[in-house]
């Protein structure tokens, strides 16, 4: 009797593990979130891309988990976020910008990787082409470089005798070198004196603003991570030297610009989102063609331009797709 009581006993026991791990539930999908700036700065598009995933059927906590980390434009955290993604063993890692992009495709050939704007994503090695990316990168390309030329035309609109333009640049960022070169084509192309300001560090930024005093006539600001959580700043210091600046999205025309042409970046988030939909749900991102924005707003803020003196053409504002006043 005693030996049936142990033999029962013993099977319990070893059938009583196999339960537990069948009744544990199954691990949710995860999104690595790879925040190339801080949460506030990113808010609208973090909610934009959840929003859409939610529209999707990926409902956080519940169908999808997603792992946010933050590196507050620090171009060092951006591997070391990568790589703790990476160890963490998500299901795909979403950024956007360059730099950040190019760090989590050093940690890894294997994990998919998902950019929500990228300036030039052939440009500076991310993708082998945006119809075929191949590897473990897709995304959202916003080709700052193909419209470069176009916002100095509309510099040039509100400001008719520009003659000298300074070009800023976060020297360490590839995809804002690259804008900063095409910029440099463009208006030497026009015949315009143009002054290179390169930074790496946001301590840079004031005296940099502060030498172009009476040498320049407008700011163009290549955009990206640092030069973005630095917008309210750059804003006003450019006004204090009595510049108008022009910018790739209307963000930095909220933070006290003059004007920007560009995409939507909500837009471009809810699109990412899409594309890590189809990942999640067995696509391989080298079978993902980039996606390009097939609209670009214009923005003017009528009350800088009215502190800056400038009068902007009635035709100018015909064509904007919002006017801040």
């Amino acid at each position: 009797m005693k030996r049936r009581t142990f033999i029962a006993g013993l099977s319990c026991s070893a059938t009583w593990p196999l339960l537990a791990r069948a009744q544990q539930p199954a691990r949710l999908p995860t999104i690595g979130f790879l925040g190339a700036a801080s949460p506030e700065v990113a808010s609208q598009w973090v909610l934009a891309f959840a929003k859409r995933l939610r529209e999707l059927g990926w409902v956080e906590g519940r169908t999808v988990a997603i792992e946010y980390r933050w590196a507050e434009a620090h171009t060092e955290r951006y591997s070391e976020i990568a790589a703790e993604l990476v160890r963490l063993k998500v299901d795909v890692i979403v950024t956007w910008a360059s730099a950040p992009v190019l760090a989590a495709k050093q940690a890894t050939a294997i994990i998919p990787i998902v950019f929500a704007a990228q300036m030039d994503p052939v440009g500076v090695g991310v993708v082998a082409s945006l119809a075929r990316p191949g590897g473990n990168v897709t995304g959202m390309s916003i080709q700052q470089t193909d419209t470069a030329g176009k916002r100095i035309e509309l510099l040039r609109e509100v400001v008719p005798k520009l003659a000298r333009l300074a070009v800023m640049a976060n020297a360490g960022a590839p995809g804002a070198v690259l804008e900063m070169g095409e910029v440099l084509a463009t208006a030497h192309g026009l015949g315009l004196e143009v002054t290179p300001i390169e930074i790496r560090q946001a301590d840079e930024i004031a005296p940099a603003i502060e030498a172009l005093r009476d040498r320049v006539d407008a700011l163009y600001v290549a955009s990206d991570p640092l030069i973005f959580s630095r917008r309210i700043q750059i804003n006003a210091l450019a006004q204090g030297e009595r510049l108008p600046t022009i910018y790739g999205n209307r963000e930095y025309v909220d933070a006290g610009a003059l004007m920007s042409y560009g995409p939507n970046w909500a837009d471009l988030f809810r699109h990412a989102a899409g594309q890590v939909d189809k990942i999640l749900r067995g696509a391989k991102p080298a079978d993902i063609p980039v996606e390009q924005p097939t609209k670009f707003d214009l923005i003017v803020n009528m009350k800088t331009a009215k502190a800056l003196g400038l009068d902007v053409p009635p035709t100018l504002l015909a064509r904007a797709d919002e006017v801040i006043e």
